[in-house]
């Protein structure tokens, strides 16, 4: 009997004694699952929700999700309110990667108040996935961006006041505060990864990167692989913390490789924190790194260096929670 006559008659079969007799398919979720690094990831969940629910495409609502932090003249790590570099200069990185190959990323952008947008545009209009410095800029304005200046008062102020001593010294989980901190920020992005209905996913990471960092620095935030990878049929995963840390295992790449082998979101991202800590050792004494992942089924974890990292995830109703990250350290 073929497996089609077979299915067939226990069709049959069920219709003629009232029961099933084919177990039952689980529904597919109907809203965008959608999870972003830290508690300000919230309204950028709610407008990423929103926009796809408005029949926006996966990517759109990544995009308009990413949108809200650039523009929050109080979040000092991303966007325009972002902190300058060394010089004074305020350079923005962004990426964005769905999971059928298409990649769009710029860094040490200046000008360009949404990097994401930007992003997208290198994506979707040249062969090339990644523009850098002034040719990136010069890419923003040939594309119909408007140039504006990116240092806010309070970000001039506090860059100034950091020129008195010149000192770094890095602040663990400084995003979640909304005030100046008299110091540079360890870590510097919002990382967002998504799930549509359909199974497709995608992800976003931008980011004003490091505070005072070295003019031409560029951290993990915009590089496929350290910041942000996405598989189809597999899951994607994001990163926070100190970029450098990141890059030097790879370290959304190592997640998914994880999930890929069949560890949880959760498991996954332990094991890349515990990879980084097993390879630093006291190179990490106070530095934080999380990262945030997510399945083929859309289930979220997350795991960092030290206690303190947040996750904003979107719920069946579509309204984010913040959830703290479960960590190495106490």
């Amino acid at each position: 009997m073929s497996n089609i006559t077979r299915r067939a008659a226990l069709v049959g079969i069920a219709a003629a004694s009232g029961t099933a007799a084919l177990p039952a398919q689980p529904a597919r979720p109907r809203r965008l699952q959608i999870a972003s690094t830290w508690d300000f990831g919230v309204p950028a969940n709610d407008a990423a929700v929103a926009r796809f629910a408005a029949g926006g495409s996966l990517i759109d609502a990544l995009e308009a999700g990413a949108k809200i932090p650039e523009a929050d003249l109080s979040n000092h790590s991303v966007g325009k309110g972002g902190y300058p570099d060394r010089d004074g200069r305020v350079t923005l990185d962004a990426v964005l990667m769905d999971d059928r190959g298409g990649v769009g990323a710029v860094a040490a952008l200046e000008d360009i108040a949404h990097p994401i947008s930007v992003a997208r545009a290198v994506m979707e209009r040249t062969p090339h996935t990644f523009l850098v410095g002034e040719g990136a800029r010069q890419f923003a304005l040939a594309s119909g961006f408007t140039a504006e200046k990116l240092l806010t008062p309070e970000a001039e102020a506090e860059w100034r006041t950091w020129l008195k001593t010149s000192k770094y010294a890095p602040v663990a989980n400084s995003e979640n505060r909304r005030t100046p901190l008299g110091g540079p920020l360890d870590h510097d992005t919002i990382g967002m990864i998504a799930r549509a209905p359909d199974g497709s996913l995608a992800g976003a990471c931008t980011t004003s990167g490091m505070a005072f960092k070295l003019h031409g620095r560029v951290g993990d935030s915009p590089q496929v692989g350290s910041g942000l990878f996405v598989e189809a049929g597999v899951g994607a995963a994001t990163a926070t913390g100190l970029g450098e840390e990141v890059t030097r295992i790879a370290g959304a790449a190592r997640v998914v490789s994880s999930l890929r082998a069949g560890m949880t979101p959760g498991n996954a991202c332990r094991e890349a924190v515990e990879h980084i800590a097993k390879l630093r050792g006291k190179a990490l004494d106070g530095v934080q790194v999380g990262f945030l992942a997510m399945d083929r089924h859309g289930q979220v974890g997350a795991f960092a260096i030290l206690p303190g990292f947040t996750y904003s995830v979107a719920g069946d109703d579509g309204r984010s929670n913040v959830v703290k990250s479960a960590s190495l350290r106490r």
